[in-house]
């Protein structure tokens, strides 16, 4: 398991909190205080990247993405390295969380029904 307090991503998600896209401060409002059944951390140092919201009880990961990740090989890289570590990232489109909320968090909640029974 990844260790925040050793990562060297620790200032650079301690400035991701601060400025939160305002796709990532909407979804922040509906996974925060355990809304969904289980804790999520935003911005949490994981290794040598940030996740933009972990839920360590699920081994979830859940990345809101602009156009600029678009076919990144970068977060197919990172998404891998998750994967081995046991954690599935989700990635939502920007507009998707703007647009359809409530199918970005049905997906959410489904994702943490299977992997809490």
């Amino acid at each position: 398991m990844y260790s925040p307090r050793t990562s060297p991503s620790v200032e650079i998600a301690r400035r991701l909190r601060r400025d939160l896209t305002p796709e990532e401060r909407v979804l922040w409002t509906h996974l925060r205080s355990k809304q969904l059944g289980v804790t999520f951390r935003r911005q949490e140092p994981m290794g040598r990247y940030v996740a933009d919201f972990v839920c360590y009880e699920c081994d979830l990961i859940v990345e809101v993405d602009g156009s600029q990740h678009f076919n990144s090989e970068q977060d197919k890289t990172r998404d891998a390295d998750m994967a081995e570590h046991g954690f599935e990232t989700l990635r939502f489109w920007n507009n998707e969380v703007r647009e359809n909320m409530n199918g970005v968090l049905e997906r959410i909640q489904q994702s943490i029904k299977a992997k809490r029974p």
